[in-house]
């Protein structure tokens, strides 16, 4: 029973760092649609970025300072990028996919160029290096902090995106741009803010990762992403509590199969993947209750007792 639940609240924990990932993603992919293949990057970026902040300055406030810096380091990194590259691929995916998968391999090469190759340990404060007992298991303390973070970030996200100003802009932009920019306003610089916040996203990401795993390497933000872009597949884009129940899902999926099913944790998770894709239906196809009526012989009409329908 308690290896059981040591493995639900570390999936959870898992679940919330993958949620952290694929929440930046399905903003900006389902907001602008742009696929951006840099995400990674800018999550190794913010993770260096807070590890010196985190080992310069010790304790928790050390690693809230880090939160900041990881934080704001994913901002302008995401505001650099859009404003010199992507805002002059808008409606061109083959470059704007061909530009950002450039960025996630020279990133993290010029990050592994000045660092190293080798991990560096991320300095955990002694208040979330420890364990707390539930139902008989021990589980990190530091896997209930990115829970909350993660279930912090959903709600502001969805009152972002349902209650300001700027969620409404950019939501419209989307739907019809040209009458948006008709009525005066600078849809340009709303979907900036968008790309600014996938990438603030980003890069507390980047600190809470190293917080997980207690350690970060030049190319971790990129293993990262693979499960973030399974998360969004699952979840789907229109809807950022999907890509939550997905990113809880595949957490759980990982962490069972890697202790019951021998280690196969990533199969479990592409097997999944396969299963939900497979499963969902195709836009405009038949429903299966109407392909079945198809194929079954109609019924034979009912008679009336002088043999007429």
């Amino acid at each position: 029973m308690d290896t059981f639940v040591l493995l639900t609240l570390t999936g959870f924990g898992l679940g919330a760092l993958y949620f952290l990932i694929a929440s930046g993603l399905a903003l900006i992919f389902g907001l602008m649609d742009v696929l951006n293949f840099a995400h990674g990057a800018f999550l190794t970026v913010a993770a260096y970025t807070a590890w010196a902040t985190a080992d310069a300055v010790p304790g928790m406030g050390g690693l809230l300072l880090a939160a900041l810096v990881g934080t704001a380091t994913g901002v302008v990194l995401a505001v650099v990028v859009e404003f010199v590259l992507i805002r002059r691929l808008y409606g061109r995916p083959k470059e704007q996919i061909l530009v950002t998968v450039g960025l996630s391999l020279a990133v993290p090469a010029a990050v592994q160029t000045v660092a190293g190759a080798d991990a560096r340990t991320f300095p955990v404060p002694d208040a979330l290096a420890g364990t707390v007992g539930v139902l008989g298991a021990q589980v990190p303390v530091n896997r209930f902090a990115l829970i909350g973070v993660a279930l912090a970030v959903l709600i502001g996200v969805r009152l972002f995106l349902d209650r300001t100003r700027y969620g409404l802009v950019v939501r419209a932009g989307v739907e019809d741009r040209a009458m948006v920019t008709a009525l005066g306003v600078d849809v340009t610089r709303a979907f900036t803010v968008v790309f600014a916040l996938g990438g603030a996203l980003a890069g507390l990401a980047g600190v809470l990762g190293g917080l997980y795993f207690g350690s970060l390497s030049p190319h971790q933000g990129t293993g990262l992403l693979v499960f973030a872009f399974v998360v969004v597949v699952i979840g789907g884009l229109g809807s950022l509590t999907g890509v939550a129940l997905a990113a809880l899902a595949v957490g759980l999926t990982q962490q069972y199969a890697n202790y019951y099913a021998g280690g196969y944790g990533d199969l479990a998770v592409v097997a999944l993947l396969a299963a939900v894709v497979l499963a969902r239906p195709v836009p405009g196809a038949p429903r299966a209750a109407e392909r079945l009526r198809r194929l079954l012989p109609a019924p034979p009409a009912a008679r009336t007792e002088g043999g007429r329908a």
